[in-house]
């Protein structure tokens, strides 16, 4: 027994041929094409900010456990500081230990501040890879190449 097979390999039937598209089916299915690869790209976007916002949050969550203890490694220390400083200098009144300490303290303060708020000014939240792919295809129906 010997099967007839058409050029793709399959055997041959009475629907082995699918008719031609038309035209308006090409385009329709273009479309829809297009319209399901944008629509992958913005769920693309939102889980890339949901990744992002989920790490984010747990990092700053153990960056406020670990600020809090060491604000109270801190404070101890300061007062370490302070106690030390008059009793190296016992001309040196309480006050202004406190306040040679303090503001030294404060200066670091400050230039931590500083550096900080710099770094965050020059991040990006948003994924930016995946926000250009995005606009270049809700363009590209508009201007084809």
């Amino acid at each position: 027994m010997s099967t007839d097979l058409t050029d793709t390999g399959r055997p041959a039937g009475p629907n082995t041929h699918a008719p031609d598209p038309s035209l308006t089916g090409l385009i329709r299915g273009i479309l829809e094409d297009a319209q399901k690869l944008i629509s992958q790209q913005i769920e693309l976007v939102r889980v890339e900010i949901r990744e992002d916002f989920h790490k984010a949050f747990a990092g700053l969550t153990l960056m406020a456990v670990g600020a809090g203890l060491s604000l109270v490694g801190a404070i101890v220390l300061c007062f370490f500081a302070v106690y030390g400083l008059h009793a190296a200098f016992p001309a040196v009144p309480d006050w202004a230990c406190f306040l040679i300490v303090g503001g030294l303290v404060l200066l670091a303060g400050v230039t931590c501040l500083a550096i900080a708020v710099r770094r965050f000014m020059t991040m990006s939240p948003l994924p930016e890879q995946s926000l250009m792919a995005l606009k270049e295809n809700l363009q590209w129906p508009s201007n084809p190449k």
